[in-house]
C-alpha cells in the first residue's frame, strides 16, 4: 500500500453504528486525514478534543437534535472565519449522525497521532469507527510520560521514558519505564499508522521501573545506545539522578540486562568532569574509526564506540571552539577561553579535557561579541524572515533523501517557550548548522525534546517521523489539554516540501 493511501486508509472509515454520540471528524485540508488534537469548543464554553483520528464523540444532554456551534482550533491549523470573524461552524446534531470539517495546515508537519497515554482511539471506539493498535484506550496503565529515547537493540525497538503517571495514585514510575515493539516490516505497524508499544509491567499491570539507580529522588535516562562488543550487542544509557525540580546531582552509566529487562549500574560518573553523555545518539565512522556521537540538539561530543571508551569520561572529545583544557561557567562566557591563531582565526575541533559549548552558550557569545558573526556551529536562522532559533534539544541522523544531516530541533524562548520545532540540515555531524526553517509551532504550549526516527524513514528518507513530549510545563499556560498533556505526539515531515529547500 502506497504511503498516500496509508494516510487516507487511516482513518478506517465507518458507517456511523448504534452509538447515541454524533461523530464530528475533523481532517487536514490537504492529506484528508484526520487531525489530533483539534479542540471544539460550544458557545457555552463545553471543550472537546480529537482523538487520534480526528474524532470527537459528541454526546451532551440537552444540545441533541438541533444546530450546535462549534469554535475550531488547533496549534498550526487554522479553520475558516465566518461572516462574523468566528473560526468555527454549527452542526445539525443527531444522534448517530456525522459531520466532517476541513482544516487547514499552517505547520509544514503533518501531526498523526499520540503515542502514549489514555483515550488514543476513545472517540473512535465510541461511535464505531476501528483502531490501528492494539490497545488504543489503555496501555500498561500508563496516563503520560515524559521524553523518550529508543534505540534497536538485538532485533527490536526498545523504547524507555522519564517520568510516568498513572490511574491510580498522583505519584508514578519516576525511573523509567520501558517498552519494546516490532520494527516496521518486521511485524511492526506502518509509522504512518502507528506503533503497538509492549511494555514491561509490575504485579499491578502497570510500567515498571527500568532503572532504578542508587540515591534519593528519580531516575532520568539522557541518552541510549548501542555498541558491539565483539559478536555481541551491549546497550548503554547515561542516567542522571534529579532532586527537586532540575536539580542533577549525580550522573553515572548504566547497562541494559535483557533477560531481566532493567540497567544496572555501570559506574557514577565523577562529577568534575567538563563533559558528560548527553543527547540522542548515532554510531558514524569517521577515518575509519567508529564513535557514538550525543546529539544535544548538535552532535558536539563523542566517543570511541567501544566498552573501554565509553566507561572513560577522559577519552570524550567536545567539538569546541575553547582552549583544549580550559573550562565554561553557562553563566560567564564572556570569560571563555577562545582558541584563536594569531591571526585570530577560530578554531574548532574535536578535543578533549574540553567543555561542549552548547548552542545556548553560543548564543550568548555572539551576543557579547566574543564570536563573530558567522563562527558559531550551532546559528539557526530562517534563510527568508533572517529570524534566528536559539537550539534547546533534539535530535541528529544522515538523511539519505536529502544526502545531508539533518537536525530535528526545539527553539528554546520562541513564540512558545519550549512550543517551537526547526529543521536544519548540515554537511558534516558537527555543522556548522546554519540554515533551518520551523515545522512546527504551538500556542503557548510546550513540545520539548523532539526525537526523530530514522528506522522509521520511508520512500527513501522523503518522509521521516519524530515526537515530542506535548505540555504546559515551562509554557506559562495554565490550561492542560485532557489526555494530550504531558504525552508523546508523533509527526510526519515531507523532506520534497519546497519550503524545506534551504542554501547549501
Amino acid at each position: 500500500m502506497s504511503i498516500a493511501a496509508c494516510l487516507l486508509s487511516v482513518m478506517f472509515a465507518a458507517e456511523p453504528g448504534q452509538s447515541d454520540a454524533f461523530r464530528i471528524t475533523v481532517v487536514d485540508a490537504e492529506t484528508q486525514r484526520g487531525v489530533p488534537l483539534v479542540e471544539l469548543t460550544t458557545t457555552n464554553q463545553l471543550s472537546y478534543v480529537t482523538d487520534s483520528n480526528g474524532i470527537v464523540a459528541f454526546n451532551e444532554s440537552g444540545l441533541m437534535n438541533q444546530k450546535v456551534f462549534f469554535h475550531v482550533s488547533s496549534h498550526g491549523y487554522e479553520f475558516p472565519k465566518d461572516g462574523f470573524g468566528y473560526r468555527g461552524k454549527a452542526l445539525d446534531v443527531r444522534p448517530g449522525g456525522s459531520a466532517r470539517l476541513e482544516i487547514k495546515r499552517l505547520n509544514i508537519a503533518r501531526r498523526l497521532y499520540r503515542v502514549t497515554g489514555q483515550g488514543i482511539y476513545r472517540d473512535s471506539l465510541l461511535t464505531g469507527v476501528a483502531a490501528p493498535i492494539d490497545k488504543p484506550l489503555l496501555n500498561a496503565q500508563v496516563f503520560g510520560s515524559d521524553s523518550v529515547v529508543n534505540a534497536i537493540f538485538r532485533g527490536k525497538l526498545y523504547w524507555f521514558w522519564g517520568d510516568t503517571l498513572r490511574p491510580s495514585y498522583p505519584l508514578g514510575n519516576f525511573h523509567a519505564p520501558g517498552a519494546t515493539s516490532h520494527l516496521p516490516g518486521d511485524g511492526g505497524l506502518n509509522p504512518a499508522i502507528g506503533v503497538n508499544l509492549n511494555y514491561f509491567l509490575d504485579d499491578e499491570g502497570f510500567a515498571k521501573p527500568t532503572c532504578r539507580m542508587p540515591g534519593d529522588g528519580p531516575t532520568w535516562i539522557d541518552s541510549l545506545f548501542v555498541v558491539r562488543d565483539g559478536a555481541k550487542e551491549r546497550m548503554f544509557a547515561a542516567y542522571l539522578k534529579v532532586r527537586g525540580t532540575l536539580d542533577v546531582y549525580a550522573r553515572g552509566l548504566a547497562e541494559f540486562d535483557e533477560d531481566e529487562r532493567r540497567f544496572e549500574q555501570v559506574l557514577e560518573f565523577d562529577a568534575s568532569s567538563p563533559v558528560f553523555p548527553s543527547g540522542h545518539t548515532f554510531i558514524h565512522e569517521e577515518d575509519g574509526v567508529s564513535y557514538v556521537y550525543f546529539a544535544n540538539p548538535a552532535p558536539l561530543l563523542r566517543v570511541r564506540a567501544d566498552v573501554e571508551s565509553i566507561r572513560d569520561l577522559s577519552r570524550y572529545e567536545a567539538y569546541s571552539c575553547l582552549v583544549p583544557g580550559s573550562r565554561l561557567q553557562e553563566d560567564a562566557v564572556s570569560s571563555a577561553q577562545l582558541d584563536r591563531e594569531a591571526d585570530g582565526t577560530l578554531t574548532w575541533s574535536w578535543k578533549r579535557d574540553t567543555p561542549v559549548v552548547s548552542p545556548q552558550a553560543q548564543s550568548r557569545l555572539l551576543k557579547a561579541g566574543g564570536l563573530k558573526p558567522g563562527e558559531a556551529a550551532v546559528d539557526l536562522v530562517d534563510p527568508d524572515s533572517k529570524q534566528h532559533a536559539v537550539a534547546h534539544r533534539g535530535s541528529v541522523y544522515f538523511n539519505e533523501f536529502r544526502r545531508r544531516w539533518i537536525m530535528i530541533a526545539t527553539e528554546i524562548g520562541g513564540t512558545s517557550q519550549l512550543g517551537e520545532i526547526w529543521y536544519a540540515e548540515a554537511d558534516a555531524p558537527q555543522g556548522p548548522w546554519r540554515y533551518a526553517r520551523k515545522v512546527l509551532t504551538h500556542d503557548r504550549y510546550s513540545f520539548y525534546n523532539p526525537k526523530q526516527h530514522p528506522y522509521f524513514d520511508q520512500e527513501g528518507g522523503r518522509l521521516i517521523y519524530f515526537e515530542g513530549t506535548y505540555t504546559n510545563s515551562f509554557s506559562g499556560n495554565p490550561a492542560q489539554t485532557p489526555r494530550y498533556d504531558y504525552n508523546q505526539v508523533m509527526y510526519q515531515l515531507d523532506l520534497a516540501d519546497e519550503r524545506l529547500k534551504l542554501p547549501q
